[in-house]
């Protein structure tokens, strides 16, 4: 009965699992009443200063001291105790609520509220008893009070006189015990802010029994009456339901966690090593492994949990998410393309071997393994397992072939002048991890960073490594581009100190890194890298610090390398506007791969061929002699009826992305299944190349093509080696412990094997024994659930076993064990199979290291690769259409005989037939087109026609025209469209003249030049000066091939200005007479022009540009499209009148006699 008394009570009390109270037996003691009536007569509560619970036996009231007042540690007790008792309503009493009680130490009650209460029967308080607990639920530290509130609260706690307590003092032990409890317990009822009716309990006395627990007051929160009770020593029920803000600051200010037992501290094991590893790497979210599944703990979790839509709960004192493991490289690129920074920790011991370390007791080490952004997703963390015979999974891998770049820009302010004007030098380095290429560039740049912007363009990087600070033109250029999405992910910017810019200390880190790397014979082209920029400089030892967090510093090794990204000499320039306006890599209107230049030309089979292509489109060639290499190439593939050509096409359709698995295996972070996969596909194709060589060398004239082809299975010959040592079995199921075929290579996995079958021949010799000993002949071992060499025993039998033997588990039918000799035999067993999977993983990497010694070879055959593939996508354009293979020359001339925009007459189809138009520009003649016509009429896309046509005739590709004979031009500027730009602060207008500048600086007499509606930014008059000024410059100056699209008349009279040079054009168009003509009834209204589009370019200007008519097409309102009309109609004749006048005038002040007077006198009044 005491036990269940005693239980009642701590529920009652509303204590938790684990946080029973302690029960001393005492005699009754009355004077206890209210909540908990009879039962708590018999213990009084006593906080100590370490927050614990103890129910101590009751002393009987002191004489005499009945009336004293309530001192204000026990009122400040009474706070802390009300927090351990539920509302009235919710306890059990023996005597009615609101009972007086009696007072001690110091304290006491009216006299009129001093009643005795009855005691209960049938409770002996002779035994002692104590309840088992568990660990107390860990709450947070209180804070503590006012200062003045703790000297006034210690006082009194002091001024409290010992008294002799009636009772024994309690064991020792006991004590400790009651230590454990912890007062700030959860309360599992919420509060009420409500005031109940007020019911009195006696202050509870204080136990002389233990002078060396003293109340500290700091802990104690003090009730808000018991400070305004005058006189008495009574708690009111209001405190068993404290305020919501009570509440509030107890839960803010708590104890200190108990320690946990192993570590000794509040963190459990796997939390400190979380937290170790977290130090190291703040700016990565952990995907830490524990068993079958990564977990992320803390702030990790949550961003895991918001990003991957998983469940994230409190575990002990984190925030905890998990995933499985086999699906670690679907979540890991998730997080990626969010743009976060992924660390993989993984475990590093295995449990054989750890049991028998010196650290068996101890957690699992672990390590972080793989570090990943978006530039850095190589690895076969991230590439999930590919099974070779199954095609689906080879697409998956092949089918993302964008770029990958890490661009890393770098300043370098010349002077102060420089400063002021924003004018700078940069220098990039470029680096796509998954491929190995690596592209530098230097050069100077304008305020609005127009250089900087064609870079990144044509690069087009997922992530940026920048300095922590940077000019503010830069940075602003820099919140531009990394607002707008690519591919639907934002560019990642990651930022280093400003230190490692610092050329001093970039100078010391490239020498450094090149002497580890490079012997005397490399000396020459150190010495290369050594005489870049110094912006360059700065920007490569960012770059080589960066790569070397993830282990990927090995692509930046070699020297030869590293390739200028451009070349005056070698490309034609494309600024990042021009690629933008011509539409070269992405449309205009949403920003995708369909409708672009790139997607009529792309028809490659390969990724590394896709990448190759975009290359090639971004740069023409200047040079006609490879120019032409490339269209004897294409022609010979059109012309050509071997079939060698279609035995290439189909073994590239079967290849892999080449590329990446090569660069993926160089820096060792490639699985077996993929190695493999590439490896057997290089194998492949250096045998169907190998058969046809005698077909290349007596069938194939272009000497492109022969070379390349030619060439090929000379780079491949070093891989047939190492296909043949693989086990292609063990291969595909990532088994590295029987990968190798033949291990005369590789002593340590044959000694360890030797030493396995030593251990496996002694455990099966012992079967023998086991026979003997269970005397059945036929007794064997079984492996059930990877438990191997089990003696299998019908459970009838058991009494005949051995009682040493280990029983590893049952059924209803029989039951297994292991011998003695067999647990430790088998114990070796594993640690031995576990030794051996290390010692094939450390072969494994030395393996992938021999193979890197050839990685240079391989690569330039996947180079040559990639060249034939996009020739042959080439070809292939060339015979969809009216396509010509267009004449190169030397002298500056662009002439084209019915060509078409590529893009539309695709999109078009052959229902719709796009309407060719010609074109005629040399240097020597005619060099300028100033065209006007209405609007839509198709001026636009005439203008981008020339231009896609020069480019794809300078990439090497025929040209959709019936004759074109292109000179070679250095680069194509263009000035098309209006936009604004909020983030570098820029109206449409600002933008449009700081095109037209860059243009102005950078356009050469070898240029070809499109400026598109230059000056309708701003006011008529101003429009046409600038449009003016700007077209006479070109052509006075400058002297470049340039069409001048514009609706301003007084451009066109350049024409009489220049005649030799100058030529007017418009877009055809016809004026529907029938549907100009009134109704009848609406005379006096004036109704919007009907007109049809020829899309011809015609000689002559255009005096209209019919603007109403789009009005009408737009469906705008015929009220307004009327009132437009007939106000254009009344501006027109007034123009009208005043250049009559002005004639008039001109006619009257060149007048020579009065006959020439009289004449215009009489002219005018008749007008």
């Amino acid at each position: 009965m005491r036990w269940r008394a005693v239980t009642s009570l701590s529920r009652g009390l509303g204590l938790g699992r684990g946080q029973r109270v302690l029960s001393h037996a005492c005699a009754p003691d009355p004077g206890v009443v209210g909540a908990g009536g009879g039962l708590l007569s018999r213990w009084a509560l006593l906080f100590v200063s370490s927050g614990r619970l103890l129910l101590m036996p009751r002393r009987k009231p002191v004489a005499g001291r009945a009336g004293a007042a309530l001192p204000a540690p026990a009122a400040a007790r009474q706070a802390v105790l009300s927090r351990f008792f539920k509302p009235a309503g919710h306890l059990k009493s023996s005597s009615p609520a609101g009972a007086p009680g009696d007072s001690s130490c110091d304290s006491g009650a009216p006299p009129e509220q001093q009643e005795q209460q009855q005691s209960e029967s049938g409770v002996n308080g002779s035994k002692k008893r104590m309840l088992e607990y568990d660990e107390p639920v860990n709450k947070r530290a209180k804070k503590a009070q006012g200062n003045k509130g703790e000297e006034n609260d210690a006082g009194m706690i002091r001024s409290c006189e010992p008294k002799k307590c009636l009772r024994p003092r309690m064991i020792l032990k006991s004590l400790e015990k009651l230590k454990e409890f912890c007062c700030d317990s959860e309360l599992p009822y919420s509060r009420s802010s409500t005031e109940l009716p007020q019911r009195r309990l006696a202050v509870l006395p204080k136990c002389t029994d233990f002078e060396d627990i003293s109340l500290n007051a700091k802990h104690i929160v003090p009730s808000e009456d018991s400070s305004s009770q005058k006189g008495g020593s009574l708690f009111d029920f209001t405190h068993f339901s404290l305020s919501t803000k009570s509440h509030e600051s107890l839960q803010s200010t708590s104890e200190p966690k108990p320690t946990n037992r192993r570590t000794k501290s509040i963190y459990t094991p796997l939390e400190l090593q979380y937290l170790e590893m977290k130090e190291q790497h703040k700016d990565a979210i952990l995907c830490i492994e524990c068993g079958y599944k990564y977990r992320f703990f803390g702030e990790d979790a949550e961003i895991a949990a918001r990003e991957l839509n998983i469940y994230c709960h409190l575990d002990h004192n984190f925030m905890t998410a998990s995933i499985p493991t086999h699906r670690l490289f679907v979540h890991v690129r998730r997080l990626v393309a969010k743009g976060h920074k992924v660390g993989v920790v993984k475990q590093t011991e295995t449990a054989a071997l750890k049991a028998i370390g010196e650290n068996k007791s101890s957690l699992f080490t672990r390590k972080l393994t793989a570090l990943y952004t978006k530039s850095t997703l190589i690895g076969e963390d991230v590439n999930p397992l590919i099974k070779l015979d199954d095609p689906v999974n080879v697409e998956e891998i092949t089918s993302d072939t964008s770029n990958n770049y890490l661009l890393c820009i770098c300043e370098n302010k010349e002077n102060m002048k420089d400063k002021q004007k924003g004018n700078i030098t940069i220098g990039i380095v470029g680096v796509q991890p998954t491929t190995g290429e690596v592209v530098f560039d230097s050069f100077q740049d304008s305020v609005s960073r127009s250089e900087l912007e064609t870079r990144i363009s044509k690069l087009q990087p997922v992530e940026l490594l920048l300095p922590s600070e940077m000019s503010d033109h830069t940075e602003r250029f820099i919140r531009s581009i990394t607002s707008v999405s690519v591919q639907d992910d934002r560019i990642r910017v990651e930022r280093m100190d400003n230190l490692y810019f610092e050329y001093s200390h970039a100078f010391q880190q490239i020498t450094e890194f090149y002497a580890e790397v490079l012997d005397i014979k490399a000396s020459q082209s150190f010495s290369g890298i050594l005489n870049l920029d110094k912006p360059v400089i700065c920007s490569l030892a960012a770059v080589i610090r960066y790569l070397k967090e993830f282990n990927l510093e090995k692509m930046l090794h070699n020297p030869r390398n590293l390739k200028k990204l451009s070349s005056e000499l070698e490309f034609m320039t494309i600024n990042g506007t021009a690629l933008k306006n011509l539409e070269i890599l992405q449309n205009q209107t949403d920003s995708k791969f369909r409708g672009s230049l790139l997607w009529v030309l792309d028809h490659t089979k390969t990724p590394f061929g896709r990448r190759k292509l975009k290359k090639w489109v971004t740069q023409p060639l200047l040079k006609s002699r490879e120019i032409n290499a490339r269209l004897d190439a294409v022609s010979e593939i059109i012309l050509s009826e071997s079939s060698v050509f279609g035995h290439i096409q189909n073994h590239l359709c079967k290849l892999p992305d080449i590329e990446r698995g090569l660069c993926s295996i160089y820096h060792k972070k490639c699985s077996t299944q993929e190695f493999f996969l590439i490896v057997k596909a290089l194998c492949h194709l250096k045998r169907e190349i190998q058969a046809l060589i005698p077909a290349i060398t007596s069938q194939i004239k272009s000497d492109l093509l022969k070379q390349f082809l030619l060439e090929i299975p000379e780079h491949l010959n070093p891989v047939e080696h190492y296909f043949n040592i693989l086990n292609e079995q063990a291969a595909k199921i990532g088994d590295k412990t029987e990968l190798f075929k033949d291990l005369t290579d590789f002593p340590s996995i044959s000694k360890r094997k030797e030493e396995i079958q030593v251990v496996t021949t002694k455990i099966n010799l012992h079967l023998q024994e086991i026979r003997r000993i269970l005397k059945s002949p036929s007794a064997h071992f079984k492996t059930v659930l990877g438990q191997e060499f089990l003696i299998e025993v019908k459970n009838s039998l058991v009494s005949s076993i051995p009682s040493d033997w280990v029983k590893i588990g049952s059924t209803k039918a029989v039951s297994r064990f292991h011998s003695p000799f067999i647990v430790e035999n088998y114990r070796h067993l594993n640690q031995l199979r576990e030794q051996l999977v290390l010692d094939c993983n450390t072969e494994w990497l030395n393996f992938l290291d021999h193979f890197s010694e050839h990685y240079h070879s391989l690569c330039k055959a996947v180079h040559h690769l990639a060249t034939v593939d996009c020739i042959f996508s080439l070809a292939k354009v060339a015979k969809q259409g009216d396509y010509c293979r267009p004449i190169l020359q030397e002298e500056r001339k662009i002439v084209i005989k019915n060509g078409r925009h590529p893009v539309i007459d695709v999109l078009l189809g052959e229902q719709d037939q796009y309407v060719p138009n010609s074109t005629y520009l040399s240097g020597d003649s005619e060099r300028v087109m100033i065209i006007t016509g209405p609007n839509m009429g198709g001026k636009s896309s005439y203008i981008k026609q020339v231009a896609l046509i020069t480019i794809m005739a300078q990439i090497g590709s025929y040209v959709p025209a019936e004759q074109a004979t292109i000179g070679i031009v250095d680069g194509i500027f263009t000035r098309m469209g209006a936009a604004d730009n909020i983030y570098k602060g820029q109206s449409t207008f600002m933008e449009e003249l700081t095109d037209t500048a860059e243009i102005i600086r950078k356009a050469t007499s070898q240029s070809l030049v499109i400026l598109d509606e230059l000056g309708r930014g701003t006011s008529t008059h101003d429009g046409i000066a600038i449009a003016y000024a700007t077209l006479e410059h070109f052509i006075r100056d400058v002297e470049s091939l340039t069409l001048f699209v514009t609706h301003y008349p007084p451009v066109c009279e350049l024409e009489k200005t220049y005649p030799q040079w100058v030529g007017n054009y418009h877009m055809g168009f016809l004026v529907n007479e029938d549907e100009s003509t009134q109704k009848p009834g609406q005379e006096d209204e004036e109704i919007p022009d009907f007109v049809t589009f020829l899309y011809q370019i015609t000689r002559g200007v255009a005096s209209r540009s019919y603007g109403l008519n789009v009005a009408k097409l737009a469906d705008v309102p015929e009220e307004i499209l009327k009132k437009a009309a007939y106000k254009s109609k009344e501006l027109e004749r007034l123009v009208n009148v005043k250049r009559k006048r002005l004639k008039s005038f001109a006619k009257l002040w060149n007048a020579t006699d009065v006959t020439e007077v009289q004449e215009w006198t009489n002219t005018v009044e008749t007008e």
